[in-house]
């Protein structure tokens, strides 16, 4: 009995973090947008909050994360996406549905995903740090691709990379170009057209 208390004490705990966290990210993103990501400090986030720097630091270890994320939970379910394709399907078709976790769907996802974007296209360091998690993303998706492919294993590496990083900029520009629309065409049929265009 103790030990299911202390379990449901530590969920509850962990429901809390992640409520105080979305909570605080919100409010960056509302700042970074409105003011600036350079233009605004941690001590002014965690003032419009009622925290401390300390407290904001306990969620996001860098201002950039805020914005940016970890790239590891998306990259993951990205690269399942392309692995759980028929083996038969052509390789830029893979990709594409790869994807197709990254969905912009409801009035809150809309209005976030437009602000993380425009604070991020905004802003020299977070361009950078987005050019991370692209090759992040390439590395997990390569082993899904090189199977796909024929050829020496040198060969199949280096076209997987091309493929995976022109998919990539793909994202980037449907990405952009929903956020110039401002969201009122959804992600995933600029991303049909982007694919399509390439694929011409």
């Amino acid at each position: 009995m103790t030990n299911l208390k202390s379990e449901g004490k530590a969920g509850l705990r962990d429901v809390a973090r992640a409520s105080v966290r979305a909570h605080v990210a919100e409010k960056a993103l509302q700042l970074f947008d409105e003011h600036g990501f350079d233009a605004t400090t941690v001590d002014d986030v965690a003032a419009d909050l009622g925290i401390s720097a300390r407290s904001f630091f306990r969620y996001f270890p860098a201002k950039e994360d805020v914005v940016i994320g970890d790239p590891l939970p998306v990259g993951r379910q990205v690269r399942d996406a392309a692995a759980s394709r028929p083996g038969t399907e052509p390789v830029w078709t893979v990709l594409r549905r790869a994807f197709d976790p990254i969905e912009l769907d409801t009035p809150e996802d809309v209005t976030r995903g437009l602000r993380t974007m425009r604070v991020m296209m905004s802003t020299a360091s977070l361009r950078a740090r987005n050019l991370e998690k692209h090759i992040a993303w390439a590395a997990m998706l390569e082993p899904v691709i090189i199977d796909r492919l024929d050829g020496d294993k040198d060969t199949r590496s280096f076209r997987a990379q091309t493929l995976i990083h022109t998919a990539l900029s793909c994202l980037d520009v449907a990405l952009a170009e929903w956020t110039r629309r401002e969201g009122s065409t959804p992600v995933q049929t600029l991303l049909d057209d982007a694919f399509t265009t390439i694929g011409r």
